[in-house]
């Protein structure tokens, strides 16, 4: 059996590493019990984890880490469409419920911020921007909504515009409301999205809203993706379904994000 001194012989480098395989190895581990298995202080115990949460490799949570939950990779968006479409559509209902007449809001691409335009077909005396081409298809009849559609470079798996045209665009507005989909959201990690090519222009929008408000489904909730978009204070509200992780929920609490459950 080895004993404190000697597992305490481990560099930090190497002692994080056999940190992290135990902690995918049994899926969830204390601090306690990082302490016991390795021989270290709680605070050592604790820099470790933070080192290993830094880089996205593990998600810390009260009294210690599960492993991290990389997004999966999503499909274009006419083949998500139906996916988690019930609860799509009650966040739908209960972002349409934050905006009021007159207000200029501005609607993202994604399936879920799509659910919300459908919604938005009767209002009146509202502004809506967008940069998304299925919004602007939803809202182009609508008498009663100023439509603002910003161009740019068609990525063609999500029917979206992004890119420089579009962040020259998005510098000259400004919305009360900015409703927008992510690929992941994260309380250590923030916003962090799946195509590099997109993550500016997902900059710009969040420049521009007064209040910014999140539509992400539970499979998108405690999860990491590639690029980094914006830490997790950029947020003001986000509205998810009652399948969201009850911690994920309550820590985004905690460092003041608004969560709605619908």
């Amino acid at each position: 059996m080895r004993t404190n001194a000697q597992k305490t012989a481990f560099p930090g480098p190497d002692r994080q590493g056999l940190i992290l395989d135990l902690i995918n190895r049994r899926q969830r581990v204390s601090i306690a019990e990082i302490c016991e298995a390795f021989g270290i202080s709680e605070a050592t115990a604790r820099r470790d984890l933070e080192a290993l949460d830094q880089r996205g490799l593990i998600c810390k949570v009260r009294g210690g880490a599960i492993p991290a939950r990389r997004a999966p990779a999503e499909p274009p968006i006419l083949q998500r469409s139906n996916q988690h479409l019930e609860e799509k559509q009650r966040i739908a209902r209960a972002a349409a419920a934050l905006i009021q007449e007159g207000e200029t809001v501005f609607l993202g691409s994604g399936s879920t911020v799509l659910e919300l335009a459908r919604l938005l077909r009767s209002y009146n005396n509202l502004t809506v921007i967008t940069n998304s081409l299925p919004v602007i298809n939803e809202l182009a009849s609508s008498g009663g909504i100023t439509l603002v559609g910003l161009g740019g470079v068609l990525r063609s798996t999500e029917l979206s515009f992004i890119g420089h045209i579009t962040e020259q665009a998005l510098s000259e507005v400004r919305a009360d409301k900015v409703f927008i989909g992510i690929h992941a959201v994260d309380v250590g990690e923030g916003l962090t999205n799946a195509y590099l090519p997109e993550t500016l222009t997902d900059r710009a929008i969040l420049k521009i809203g007064r209040e910014i408000i999140v539509l992400a489904d539970h499979s998108k909730c405690g999860r990491v993706s590639t690029a980094r978009v914006a830490p997790i204070n950029a947020v003001h509200t986000l509205i998810t379904d009652t399948g969201a992780p009850q911690e994920f929920v309550e820590a985004l609490r905690q460092v003041g994000v608004r969560v709605i459950l619908a």
